[in-house]
């Protein structure tokens, strides 16, 4: 097969600042929500209140998948080696995938623990403490998502962390009016509804980037992305008569490879590395950053089944 191609150096310059940008983003959010999980769960314990823990809990595993999703774009930095010729880019559809497996665990958790204590007698909870606690992490959780919100739609790995802590920021606003509702009414009963309300803002948010990452685990082609598209630009090449076996897939949360046979028409034969060239920029064009082309000649007959 033909080599793959080189990125050029202001890609690799955008790229390093783009990753410099999101470990800062990544570190804040972390130390921002261990410091407010530890605050939240607390005033928790020292309240009774259940929406005020899982709320707790459901940060902690923020600071988990945060912290996951970190030592992912780290691990991209890391060269490739013998055993993993790719180096360790996949780590970060890994870590998205992970992501929305934990916050399916959380939601278990906090549906079991709201339908428990609405069967038995909803205990006693001081509204004013919910509501000023919740309030602080409306302003944590919204800030964290803002540092997330420019690179979301680039790339699966942040859209899990900005989905994270929009949907905390949201809970938080759910828990401040049952807090209020609760100190003027004397409603506890409330606290439950509020916390399997949560668990569906939490499962709706969830649910895109389970099968977001599950689709790249499977080396499906990624979200977004026309195989009919890609073939019609392959198409576009001077010299390229056919085009068959084109294969696309995410080796990471942001970079996308792709492999296909190229029929090559006799006159152009001589010209298939400057085709190559072409078609690499094209490409790149559509977000596909490594590609790798197998010529085919017009009087030669693939021997792949596939094709």
């Amino acid at each position: 097969m033909a080599g793959h191609n080189h990125d050029h150096s202001h890609h690799h310059h955008d790229h390093a600042v783009k990753i410099d940008h999101l470990n800062r983003a990544f570190i804040w959010g972390i130390v921002l929500n261990i410091t407010f999980v530890v605050v939240e769960a607390a005033a928790g314990l020292l309240s009774g209140s259940l929406a005020l823990l899982t709320d707790a809990g459901h940060n902690l595993s923020d600071v988990a998948s945060l912290a996951l999703a970190l030592l992912a774009f780290k691990l991209t930095k890391a060269s490739s080696n013998r055993s993993y010729t790719y180096g360790y880019k996949r780590s970060t559809i890994l870590v998205s995938f992970f992501n929305a497996v934990v916050l399916f665990a959380a939601i278990g958790f906090i549906v079991y623990e709201a339908i428990e204590r609405m069967i038995t007698r909803p205990e006693p909870v001081p509204g004013g403490t919910i509501i000023w606690v919740a309030l602080t992490g409306i302003a944590i959780n919204g800030f964290t998502a803002w540092l997330f919100m420019k690179d979301k739609e680039k790339d699966l790995n942040v859209k899990g962390a900005y989905l994270h802590m929009a949907v905390d920021a949201l809970v938080s606003l759910g828990v401040v009016i049952s807090g209020a509702v609760i100190y003027y009414t004397g409603w506890y009963w409330l606290d439950s509804v509020v916390s399997l309300a949560i668990a569906v803002v939490i499962l709706i948010g969830t649910w895109g980037l389970f099968k977001d990452s599950l689709r790249l685990e499977m080396d499906g082609v990624p979200k977004d992305m026309d195989i009919e598209k890609i073939r019609t630009e392959l198409l576009k090449s001077d010299g390229v008569i056919d085009v068959h076996h084109v294969h696309v897939w995410a080796l990471s949360t942001t970079e996308n490879a792709l492999t296909a046979h190229l029929v090559i028409a006799p006159s152009a034969i001589d010209s298939f590395d400057k085709i190559k060239h072409d078609l690499r920029h094209r490409l790149e064009h559509l977000e596909i950053s490594h590609s790798t082309f197998e010529p085919e000649f017009s009087l030669t007959k693939c021997e792949v089944p596939e094709c």
